[in-house]
């Protein structure tokens, strides 16, 4: 079975854009939950740190270019859309515009690589939504998590051998993701499937050297079990065990956006330095050609193949 697309719609979580910005957007991603104003203005601190700025929408601007750049390189004719959950430009508004320009059936390319509910079955139900509320709206099929593809790990695993080249004898890898609840559904396979990407980097890169995967970014009350340990919690760890030097590889992200920004390059890092550990932290696949070039590859398979989430 073959199907064809006319569009490509780049998918991504959104990000404030100046400091007014800040708490109408966490406002957006915790809806529903009942997160208190406070905690909500001190996650906005992390924010106002950068000029109340997220990285991740000029990043997304970037690997929509990248992408757009790679498909006229391969003489692959597609517009290329981009729309995000929690602020503009917003999910459905960019599905209402694609309806306008005549697109009957497009692909989503998600900016999360791994299967489980926030990272994939969750924009499948954005997807739903955004449809919903666009009459006669383009069909839209989420393209296949890509968290084994060589396009995704090839980048990590060249900038773990360049970090680790500069790095004392004894330097231990740090494989860090966001954490998500024990209660979470497809917890258990996000997990197999970040485990199986940072054992594959770490053959690559370096074989034998130690590594370890953690977690990150848990936002739930203290009451609530999520993944562990966190990453904080694992440099003390390793500093008790006589390791003085780690290299931290956000496995879990494409993009360097506010959760590596501020949680490696800030807290990770003062934790390393109170803890007088070198802390080196590698960079995502953000622009790299090659995952712009996943992008079109998962489309021609989808094509092919019919495959979707």
């Amino acid at each position: 079975m073959t199907t064809q697309y006319d569009a490509l719609l780049l998918l991504s979580f959104g990000g404030p854009e100046g400091p007014d910005d800040v708490i109408p957007f966490l406002e957006n991603v915790t809806r529903g939950r009942g997160i208190p104003r406070e905690r909500l203005e001190a996650v906005g601190e992390h924010y106002f740190l950068f000029g109340g700025v997220s990285p991740i929408n000029q990043q997304c601007r970037d690997l929509k270019a990248a992408i757009e750049a790679d498909f006229k390189e391969h003489s692959m004719d597609l517009p290329v859309y981009w729309g995000n959950r929690n602020w503009t430009p917003y999910l459905a508004d960019t599905v209402r515009q694609m309806k306008e320009d005549g697109v009957r059936r497009a692909a989503a390319f998600v900016t999360s690589a791994y299967s489980g509910y926030s990272t994939s079955d969750q924009y499948v139900e954005d997807l739903a939504r955004a449809r919903a509320e666009v009459p006669d709206a383009p069909e839209i099929d989420k393209l296949p998590v890509y968290c084994r593809r060589a396009g995704f790990l090839a980048p990590f695993a060249d900038a773990t051998r360049t970090a680790l080249a500069g790095a004392p004898q004894g330097t231990h890898l740090v494989f860090t993701a966001h954490s998500v609840p024990l209660a979470q559904p497809r917890r258990e396979l996000y997990v197999a499937e970040l485990e199986e990407a940072a054992a594959t980097v770490a053959d690559e890169a370096a074989p034998g050297t130690p590594w370890a995967l953690v977690y990150q970014s848990r936002s739930g009350p203290p009451s609530q079990p999520w993944l562990e340990p966190d990453v904080c919690d694992h440099l003390e760890t390793l500093h008790g065990a006589g390791v003085r030097s780690v290299v931290t590889v956000p496995i879990g992200f494409v993009s360097d956006h506010m959760e590596v920004k501020y949680d490696l390059d800030v807290e990770a890092a003062a934790k390393a330095g109170e803890l007088g550990m070198q802390f080196v932290r590698v960079t995502t696949p953000g622009t790299d050609p090659r995952f712009a070039a996943l992008a079109r590859e998962l489309v021609t398979e989808a094509q092919t193949s019919g495959e979707r989430a």
